[in-house]
């Protein structure tokens, strides 16, 4: 029996995707942006995490800014957003889907291994 630990990175797909999704119900859950019917993105609980998250790497300075195009960090304001996804997580304890848990607990997961790496390197840039 393997002791290795599976973890889900499907958050990363969600945060790195450009597309919008084939098809047009509400709260699928497939991490895609889904648009309302006046094109405008859905404001749903999915692209609400993935928001943060991807603010979260921008910070860590894992993806360029996308105003600047420039990367950098700002590691307190990385953390603001990973404190912020971890209350979002306690305060909606037991109202959520298994899927809606499922993608905030990953994505705070991940971008929690991502903050200790960045401040372990020292690569610290403010």
């Amino acid at each position: 029996m393997s002791n290795e630990k599976h973890i889900d990175e499907s958050w990363k797909d969600a945060i790195n995707q450009d597309k919008l999704c084939d098809h047009d119900h509400e709260d699928c859950g497939c991490g895609h942006e889904h648009e309302n019917e006046a094109g405008e993105v859905e404001v749903n609980f999915f692209n609400y995490i993935a928001s943060m998250g991807y603010q979260a790497m921008i910070f860590l300075g894992e993806v360029p800014n996308p105003m600047t195009q420039q990367m950098g960090q700002n590691l307190r304001q990385a953390k603001f957003l990973l404190d912020t996804l971890a209350l979002v997580h306690e305060k909606t304890k037991g109202n959520l889907t298994a899927q809606e848990d499922q993608f905030l607990s990953s994505t705070l997961h991940e971008l929690q291994l991502k903050y200790v790496e960045v401040t372990n390197k020292g690569r610290v840039i403010q």
